[in-house]
C-alpha cells in the first residue's frame, strides 16, 4: 500500500472483498492488530490480519495481501494474493470488531469508562494502524449508515455532528468478550492512573471485568485502590480474591481501614483473612475490630509517629526518611514515655524550621487535647471544630497512647450516617 487512506472499521466490516481479476473472495468479519503495546508505532497497533468469512469458512489472511482504496468516497477491497495468517498473530492478536467495537474502555486522559462506537484506521506505506477510536454520536450514526445524510442536512443550517476521538494511545481496552485473549502487558496504562478515578472505573464495571482489571494491578495499586472503593464493592472485590491474595492486598493497606472492611465480611471469611495476613498487622486490626461500633477507637489510624523527647530534629529526620509515611501520618506527631504514655505533640512546621541539633523537648507542645479510645464518635466534630486540629490523639484510660484519629475519617464516617439515614 502505497498512498495513504484513512477509513474506519464500520466501513469495512462486511466489506466484499475481490481479487485483482474481479472474483469474489469473500466477506470481511474482522481486522486483528498488535495486542503487545511494546510493538506499537508512537503508541499504535498494526493490523497484522483480517478474518474472512468465504461461503460458510472462516479463513484469516495477512494484511499484506489486501489493498484498501478510496473510490470516489466509497472503501474498496481488492486482494491480491492470499497469504495465510501465521497461528500466533490468530491466537494472540486483538480483535477489533470481537474486543473493541461496542465495548467499554477507559480514556486514559479523561480518567473514566467510555463506548467504542467506531475505530478509525489508516493505511500507509509501512502498513495499516489504528489509531483512534470514535466514541461520539457520529461513530453511532456512521453505523447505521445515516451519518453522511445527516451531515448535508445540517450542513445548510451551519450545524454539523460533533467528532469525539481518543488517541489510540491514551486508551486501555478492559472488557473483552473473548477472554481467551491475553495482552501481554495487561492494564498497564491503567497503573498510572490515580488510585480514587481507578476507583471510580471499576465501580462502573461488571463483576467480572471488576475482578479481573483488579487482578492485574500490584498490591501496592490495589491497596490504595481498595481503600478508595464503595462498601459494597470492596466485599465483592474481595470475594474474587483468593484468601492468599486478598490478605497480601490487605496488609498493604492501614490497619483501620482494614477493620472496616472486616467487620463488614463474614466472621469465617474474615478469620480466614486474618489468620492469612502478617502477624504484626493481623494484631493491630483484631484490637481495632474490639472496639464497639460507636466509639473513637474504632475509627482511629494506628499508623502513628511517635519520639522520645531527647531526640534531635535531625534524628527524627532521619527515621521519617526511613519510614516514607502516608501524608495522613504526618498530621501530628507525638512524644511518648518509655511506657508509651503520652506527654506532648509537635508538628511537621515544628521540624522544618528548627535546626537540626534542637532537641524535640525544646519545641513540643506539652499537655496536648486528646480523645480516649472508648469516647463517643459524636463528640468528636466539637473537639475538632474547637481546636482545628487535622489529627488528634487517642489513649486508653492510662493514657497510653493508642492512635489518632484523621479528620479525613471523621468526614468519611459522618457522610456514611448521612447515607443509611437517608
Amino acid at each position: 500500500m502505497t498512498s495513504f487512506t484513512t477509513f474506519y472499521l464500520s466501513r469495512v466490516i462486511g466489506k466484499k472483498v475481490f481479487d485483482t481479476n474481479g472474483n469474489y473472495i469473500g466477506i470481511i468479519k474482522d481486522l486483528l492488530v498488535d495486542s503487545d503495546s511494546s510493538n506499537h508505532t508512537l503508541g499504535r497497533p498494526l493490523v497484522n490480519g483480517i478474518k474472512i468469512k468465504c461461503k460458510k469458512k472462516i479463513a484469516f489472511y495477512s494484511i499484506e495481501c489486501l489493498r484498501i482504496e478510496k473510490v470516489k468516497h466509497k472503501i474498496k477491497v481488492f486482494c491480491e494474493k492470499l497469504i495465510e495468517l501465521s497461528s500466533h498473530h490468530i491466537d494472540n492478536d486483538l480483535y477489533l470488531a470481537e474486543n473493541i467495537l461496542d465495548k467499554q474502555i477507559v480514556d486514559i486522559n479523561g480518567r473514566k469508562l467510555v463506548r467504542v462506537n467506531d475505530v478509525r484506521l489508516a493505511s500507509i506505506a509501512n502498513g495499516t494502524f489504528a489509531v483512534a477510536v470514535d466514541i461520539g454520536i457520529e461513530g453511532l450514526l456512521r453505523r447505521i449508515g445515516i451519518a453522511k445524510p445527516l451531515k448535508s442536512i445540517l450542513s445548510l443550517f451551519g450545524s454539523n455532528i460533533p467528532s469525539k476521538f481518543i488517541l489510540w494511545e491514551d486508551v486501555e481496552a478492559i472488557d473483552f468478550s473473548n477472554l481467551n485473549i491475553k495482552l501481554s502487558k495487561s492494564y498497564s496504562k491503567l497503573q498510572t492512573l490515580h488510585p480514587s478515578d481507578l476507583a471510580d472505573i471499576i465501580e462502573d464495571l461488571d463483576r467480572k471485568a471488576s475482578a479481573e482489571i483488579f487482578m492485574a494491578l500490584d498490591e501496592e495499586k490495589a491497596a490504595d485502590v481498595l481503600e478508595e472503593l464503595e462498601p459494597d464493592t470492596q466485599l465483592q472485590i474481595l470475594e474474587s480474591l483468593s484468601i492468599e491474595k486478598a490478605a497480601d492486598v490487605l496488609d498493604k493497606m492501614p490497619a483501620d481501614e482494614v477493620a472496616d472492611i472486616l467487620d463488614a465480611l463474614e466472621d469465617d471469611k474474615a478469620e480466614l483473612l486474618l489468620n492469612e495476613m502478617e502477624e504484626d498487622t493481623s494484631q493491630e486490626v483484631r484490637e481495632l475490630l474490639d472496639y464497639p461500633d460507636n466509639s473513637v477507637g474504632s475509627i482511629m489510624s494506628t499508623d502513628i509517629l511517635s519520639f522520645n523527647e531527647n531526640k534531635t530534629v535531625e534524628e527524627v529526620l532521619q527515621e521519617l526518611r526511613g519510614k516514607k509515611p502516608e501524608a495522613a501520618s504526618l498530621y501530628n506527631l507525638f512524644v511518648t514515655t518509655e511506657k508509651d504514655e503520652l506527654i506532648a505533640t509537635f508538628s511537621l512546621r515544628d521540624i522544618v524550621i528548627s535546626l537540626p541539633e534542637t532537641r524535640i523537648n525544646q519545641i513540643m507542645k506539652p499537655s496536648p487535647v486528646n480523645l480516649y479510645d472508648y469516647q463517643r464518635i459524636d463528640e468528636i466534630a466539637e473537639i475538632v471544630s474547637k481546636y482545628n486540629m487535622l489529627g488528634i490523639p487517642v489513649v486508653d484510660e492510662y493514657d497510653v497512647l493508642q492512635g489518632m484519629v484523621v479528620i479525613d475519617d471523621v468526614i468519611e464516617d459522618l457522610i456514611n450516617k448521612r447515607r443509611t439515614n437517608k
